[in-house]
């Protein structure tokens, strides 16, 4: 079927999949003004006008491109004719790292925030089946695995709120004949033409490619096959998990080999299973490289402590050596900065419970272990360095999981448990 025979009804009905078991009450809409994000406004406000729910839109102005003024014009003037709320939230950049990753990241962080300021638990995003077919091949370029070649989500959580992409079912030119059909503008970023930018060799390449029957459909099938590689390999992570990683005060503990004839685990399930219980402590965005967990394998196998991903791994022996141990556990140095009011959730797992006050705040327990009966914990001074405690300026009013309660508990559950975080992979 080509792009001028998808039916208005059709469009619609494929992209009103996110509110098939659940219907909110607001939805916020991320807007460039470009045409994948514009169709994916103009389909969600029918969406929201069929089903009655409120649609809000947010623009991030980068701050890179003089164009960029007439695109949030456009947005506003078309969301003040359709009564919709539009905010803008800007974002400079310092210069250091890769500037489309660090834009990347400051457009989820900043929406985020404007979402959670309003009371939106789900936005949603203009990617089309060319935005997958394009990051496959860049990732492919970079000898991605499964992980890194598998179509992106549909629906996904991060920075506190959900995400859905309805629009991946078709392409850019499907949506922009939409577009046309209905008179709703918008506006062509020339930056889309910069071929300093990977996805726009990317872009190029796709076009090179069709005279072997290579498109952007076929290429997001083959990302669709390998996300549900990716699941069933997921499924086993959940499967051995329950069988081998034990929770102890807020770390993980798992073996440093998997020895059992009866039971072999394939070489990538342990390493996605180390991968994840480092994710789940250290709360990074972004799964550790092959080479990194190489590295601290090898530090594991020498009986030797090793620090990754914001995380602190030491082995626990055991009466053999195949019986060693990983304990993983946050990196003092990674939180030793962070602070909060007692309400809030600390280092993003820790929720604190207890007499709250203006004066108090969470901080990492640190040297003030010394002044805990930390021993009495049966975990190790390290681990508990990390720990959350309650303190009123440099006075240590708490520390929950080293012993010292005085009303006080903590709960390492933010991220819910580590059955829990793997589920919502």
């Amino acid at each position: 079927m080509t792009s001028e025979e998808l039916s208005d009804d059709w469009l619609r009905h494929i992209t009103g999949w996110p509110f098939a078991h659940r219907t909110p009450d607001q939805l916020g809409v991320a807007v460039s003004g470009g045409g994948d994000s514009m169709a994916c406004l103009d389909l969600m406000r029918w969406h929201g006008a069929d089903l009655g729910f409120r649609i809000s839109a947010v623009t991030v102005d980068h701050g890179l491109r003089a164009e960029a003024a007439d695109e949030i014009a456009l947005v506003a003037e078309y969301c003040a004719g359709h009564g919709i709320e539009h905010s803008v939230r800007s974002w400079s950049w310092d210069g250091t790292g890769n500037l489309q990753a660090a834009a990347r990241d400051a457009r989820y962080r900043l929406i985020a925030g404007w979402a959670l300021e309003r009371g939106i638990d789900q936005v949603a995003l203009g990617h089309t089946q060319d935005d997958v077919a394009e990051t496959f091949l860049m990732r492919l370029a970079r000898a991605s695995g499964v992980d890194g070649l598998a179509a992106m989500e549909q629906e996904f959580k991060r920075e506190g709120i959900g995400w859905v992409r309805p629009l991946l079912s078709h392409g850019r030119e499907d949506w922009r004949v939409y577009l046309k059909r209905h008179g709703v503008p918008w506006a062509d970023d020339p930056s889309n033409e910069d071929e300093r930018f990977d996805r726009v060799k990317a872009r190029k390449v796709l076009s090179t490619l069709e005279p072997l029957g290579i498109d952007a459909e076929v290429l997001a099938r083959v990302a669709h096959n390998l996300w549900q590689a990716r699941t069933a390999l997921d499924h086993y992570v959940r499967q051995e998990a329950r069988n081998f990683v034990v929770e102890e005060s807020g770390d993980l503990i798992l073996p440093t080999e998997f020895p059992d004839q009866d039971h072999t685990i394939a070489p990538e399930i342990v390493f996605r299973l180390r991968r994840e219980a480092l994710r789940w402590v250290g709360g990074e965005t972004y799964s550790v490289r092959a080479d990194a967990m190489s590295d601290a394998v090898d530090a594991m196998r020498n009986g030797k402590p090793h620090t990754l991903s914001g995380c602190l791994l030491t082995p626990i022996e055991g009466e053999k050596h195949w019986q060693t141990r990983w304990r993983i556990a946050r990196e003092f140095n990674a939180v030793k900065d962070v602070s909060t009011p007692t309400d809030s959730l600390w280092d993003g797992r820790w929720s604190l419970d207890g007499p709250h006050a203006p004066d108090l705040e969470i901080r990492a327990l640190g040297e003030a272990v010394k002044d805990t009966p930390w021993r009495e914990t049966h975990v190790p001074r390290l681990s508990l360095m990390a720990s959350p405690a309650v303190w009123r300026g440099k006075t240590l009013v708490s520390a929950p999981v080293a012993g010292l309660s005085n009303g006080w508990s903590a709960s390492a559950t933010g991220r819910g448990t580590f059955a829990q975080f793997l589920l919502s992979r």
